[in-house]
């Protein structure tokens, strides 16, 4: 088959044991996968082996506590940019994305953390760019409540403005590193921020030489009106979750559309809805593994899971065989991941314990459980039908959800000329087709 010209992009959601959220229980699964080096090590040869754009952390700044939460794999484990300065000394192209909030950290912090991992890596660093929407993080840095909804993307779009501008401290040939004539660097190519606004005053510049990607890689979830508008505005990725094609292409076309006015155009977007995977030989098998992972969902732990993935409510007053309570809008949650979740709950009828279990593995993302055909040709049904740059690939457990996937599922698409078998290029950047951005004060 020809090669396409235009071919998707895949990127590795990594939780520690897996995304269903009774994975670590599972006997194919380590258990203390959370803080060993080794199995993300595993991990990360894998994805890079089968082509991989990127490995994508996610992340919280507060332990899951309580009883429920002692039956969950989600209270230990590593903090991401540590991790992926580790990951980034034993791979070579794959690029690295780690998340870090705006809600809990300070613009200088952010902007040197991910400069340095750009370093490290040879160029492969991403940002990913949130708002917390987890009200126990609030404690852990002063506060009694979580930020309200409106002032963290308030805070966020901010913050985003004074890291890109710390990024540009430098141009890229300030430091001369001139022996003969004693000059480190040329002042005339160095740029003070001078930064004075509504959250944040810095001063800068960065205490770190402009990066190889120029800047990393920005990378957004948020799919509420507030998170669309910020992530047309200042976003290279977007991660999102989308319950059907009808509705991702929804989704695709309107967050396109708001690229012009912010001077952009259509490819400094990719787009990547997140896809919950279970590969089998036949289909029967692929059910029959994932049946697995269901089978081991405690119906407390489930609820727990969707009250979080609400908007932060607790539901254990609540029966499991009833109706899904009606909620008020969150405001310390995820707006757009409240009503994908209460939509899917009357759309199906979901009973609160059965809905808890609906969502256990992919947490309201879209999901396949069939052969590498018939995973293959719904992944390129999205692709070539205004849905989907690419995926973000969910897999029940790890190792070996991420093998079938890389081993079964990627030579279906290579097969077919929608992704690569070589990488493009050594940058983040270059792999995922984006341009280098320009120092905005040179």
């Amino acid at each position: 088959m020809t090669r396409a010209t235009r071919q998707l992009k895949l990127g590795a959601f990594l939780m520690p044991t897996g995304h269903h959220v009774s994975a670590w229980r599972h006997p194919d699964v380590p258990a203390n996968a959370g803080l060993d080096f080794t199995h993300y090590k595993r991990l990360a040869q894998i994805a890079e082996a089968a082509k991989f754009d990127a490995l994508f952390i996610a992340d919280s700044v507060a332990a899951a506590t309580g009883d429920i939460a002692s039956r969950m794999a989600r209270s230990d484990h590593f903090e991401p940019l540590t991790l992926l300065s580790a990951l980034s000394a034993v791979t070579e192209h794959i690029g690295l994305i780690a998340t870090a909030t705006t809600s809990y950290n300070e613009p200088y912090h952010v902007a040197r953390k991910f400069a340095s991992l750009d370093h490290l890596s040879g160029g492969r660093a991403g940002w990913n760019l949130v708002t917390s929407d987890a009200a126990a993080e609030a404690a852990n840095f002063g506060r009694d409540e979580h930020i309200g909804h409106a002032e963290r993307y308030s805070r966020a779009r901010e913050f985003h403005q004074v890291v890109t501008g710390l990024w540009d401290s430098w141009e890229d040939d300030a430091f001369i590193r001139d022996k003969a004539a004693g000059q480190y660097y040329d002042p005339a190519r160095l740029h003070v921020l001078n930064h004075s606004g509504e959250h944040f005053k810095v001063k800068g510049p960065l205490n770190v030489a402009r990066s190889p990607q120029g800047q990393p890689v920005i990378v957004q979830a948020g799919s509420s009106e507030t998170g669309r508008e910020l992530a047309a505005q200042t976003a290279q990725v977007v991660f999102t979750a989308q319950t059907s094609l009808i509705k991702a292409q929804e989704f695709y076309a309107d967050l396109k559309g708001r690229l012009e006015k912010f001077g952009r155009c259509a490819d400094s977007l990719k787009i990547m809805p997140g896809v919950f995977v279970v590969v089998g030989k036949t289909q029967a098998e692929a059910w029959k593994k994932y049946e697995a992972f269901q089978d081991l969902v405690d119906p407390e732990v489930g609820v727990a899971l969707l009250g979080r993935m609400l908007g932060n409510f607790d539901l254990s007053g609540y029966p499991l065989d009833g109706p899904l309570p009606e909620l008020p809008l969150t405001d310390s949650g995820q707006q757009s991941r409240q009503k994908l979740l209460t939509d899917l709950a009357g759309l199906e009828n979901l009973s609160l314990a059965q809905l808890g279990r609906r969502i256990a593995g992919g947490r309201g993302h879209y999901s396949l459980i069939g052969t590498p055909t018939q995973i293959a040709d719904e992944l390129q049904n999205w692709f070539e039908n205004g849905a989907a740059d690419g995926f973000n690939v969910l897999v029940p457990h790890l190792p070996g959800g991420l093998e079938d996937f890389a081993q079964q599922v990627v030579p279906q698409l290579q097969k077919r000329g929608l992704f690569r078998t070589e990488y493009e290029g050594r940058t983040l950047r270059e792999n995922l087709g984006l341009a280098r951005p320009p120092n905005r004060f040179s």
